[in-house]
This record gives structure tokens, C-alpha cells and sequence, in this order.
């Protein structure tokens, strides 16, 4: 008797899947019975699947629900709502709402690294689908400058780094950890947006670094700088403020004119605080 699970069978009504091989064979057929509804629910309204969360990543755990994006026709799309349970997400979205990338600091913001890396199972839009869902997750040069000018990422990182050191010469141990500790999440914009990438989720940083290296950020200098900042080490800072100016020099050689080191150097003799000031007009 065919295996209705068996996604060669031919008797299993379940449209054809790209399924990422480590997925488990319990959540396999639990993605394939979220298609098979929508598909008898939508027909050719239903356009593509992407999968999420842990287990698109390989991280799921014993406790992981099924975190999924059903892309339908706008009409199809506006007369359904999220459903959770503690097995599935299942995310009903529209092709139009997908096509739209929201700015930094928007409410639309914090869910574009969740499509980061995402698996598109099923695809019936010739490949529209995979290149919007990766859009979603990459950060265009005038992004960058959006979100690390605009919107301070790159100032407000120098601002805690300076604040922690400033605290450590003058001897305030908590300050100087405080300051360190708010500085990661300022940091880790700047990083990721001049890597023309959208932060992501704490969960997944280690993920993400170690599978998908960021250029000049090796995983394990990256982390260890992170955790060393966290604790408020001053030598951590400092290093990473040498990297973040080569990351901007790096991605000023790009532009007519200089933008990202400007900001740097508007703090002027303050720098001294977090190394060697060096030849500007050389940076």
C-alpha cells in the first residue's frame, strides 16, 4: 500500500516540496498537511510556503513549534489571521505585503530577519518568491547609510563605547558595565547592516555566524568580543572600535564621498579614550 506520507508517492495529493533534509519526518508531514489545506482552501491562490523558525535552521528542539509563512493571492490573503499552537505558526501573508520591505524602526522591522536563510518549500510564482524573501533579509547601501547615519546606529554605538570607557578610567565598575553591555545591540546593527544584512534574532547570532560568515567577523572573534563587552572589558571595546573603523573605511572606499567616518570623527579628542586618534586624513 503507498506511504501517504512519501512525498514520491503518487496517490499523495500534497504538492511537490523542497524540504531542508534535516527536518524530522514528523514535522515533514505536518508541513505537508499545512499545504495540502491551503492548497484545497486556495487553490492557485496559494503561491509559496516558507519555512521558519528553528526548524528551517536546524536548531529545533524537543519543544520547537512549526514556524510558517503561507504567501497567498492578496484576495485569498485578506480573509485569513495567524493560528498558534504549540505545534504549529502558521503565518498567513500576502504577496503584495511581501513585496513590501519595511525601514528600520518600523513595526514591519523586527520580522525581516525571520526570513533570513528561510527555505521556500514551495514556490509557484517561477522563482519571484525566493528572490522577495531574500529581500527581506539583505540591506541595500542606502539602507545602511539610512539606518547607521539616519537613524544613529553607528553614533549611538561610539556613544555607549566611549560612556563604558569613560567609566573605567574614572573607576565605575557598574557604569562601566552598563554602558558595555547597552553598546551590543548598537554594535551589532552597525556589523550587520555595513555586511549589507539585517541583524539577527540573539538566538540565532551564534547560527548565523559560524554558517554564514560575516566578511572581516570571524564567528569566534565576533562572539568572543561580544561576550568580553557584555562583562564590560575595556580591551574588548577597544578592538572592536579598530574593527568598526576599517569596517567603515571599507565601506566609505564605495562612495563619491566619505560618510560613515565622518561620524567617527566628529568625536574629535574624545577618541583618545578608545585608542590611538592615528592619521585621519589616512583613515
Amino acid at each position: 500500500m503507498p506511504d501517504p506520507t512519501d512525498p514520491t508517492d503518487p496517490t499523495d495529493p500534497t504538492p511537490a516540496l523542497d524540504l531542508p533534509p534535516d527536518l524530522s519526518s514528523a514535522r515533514a508531514e505536518l508541513l505537508r498537511e499545512v499545504v495540502r489545506r491551503n492548497d484545497a482552501a486556495h487553490g492557485a491562490d496559494l503561491l509559496g510556503v516558507v519555512l521558519s523558525g528553528s526548524a528551517a535552521r536546524g536548531m529545533a528542539t524537543h519543544r520547537s513549534d512549526l514556524d510558517v509563512y503561507v504567501v497567498l493571492g492578496d484576495e485569498a490573503a485578506a480573509g485569513r489571521s495567524t493560528v498558534r499552537s504549540r505545534a504549529l505558526d502558521e503565518v498567513p501573508l500576502s504577496l503584495s505585503e511581501l513585496e513590501h520591505v519595511p525601514t528600520f524602526g518600523s513595526d514591519g522591522w523586527w520580522y525581516r530577519w525571520s526570513f533570513a536563510w528561510a527555505p521556500v518549500v514551495l514556490d509557484r510564482t517561477g522563482g519571484r518568491l525566493a528572490a522577495l524573501v531574500g529581500a527581506q533579509a539583505a540591506v541595500s547601501p542606502a539602507e545602511t547609510l539610512e539606518i547607521l547615519v539616519d537613524h544613529d546606529r553607528l553614533d549611538g554605538w561610539l556613544n555607549y563605547a566611549y560612556r563604558s570607557l569613560k567609566s573605567d578610567r574614572d573607576g565605575r565598575s557598574l557604569e562601566r558595565r552598563l554602558d558595555a553591555a547597552e553598546s551590543v545591540p548598537w554594535l551589532l546593527d552597525t556589523v550587520f547592516s555595513l555586511a549589507g544584512r539585517v541583524r539577527p534574532y540573539h538566538k540565532y547570532l551564534p547560527w548565523e555566524l559560524e554558517r554564514h560568515p560575516v566578511p572581516g567577523w570571524p564567528a569566534a572573534v565576533l562572539l568572543d568580543l561580544v561576550e568580553r563587552t557584555l562583562d564590560g572589558d575595556p580591551a574588548a571595546v577597544r578592538e572592536t572600535y579598530s574593527r568598526v573603523v576599517a569596517d567603515c573605511r571599507r565601506f566609505d572606499a564605495s562612495l563619491a564621498e566619505p560618510v560613515l567616518l565622518p561620524v567617527v570623527e566628529d568625536w574629535g579628542e574624545e577618541l583618545e579614550v578608545l585608542g590611538p586618534v592615528g592619521d585621519r586624513a589616512g583613515w
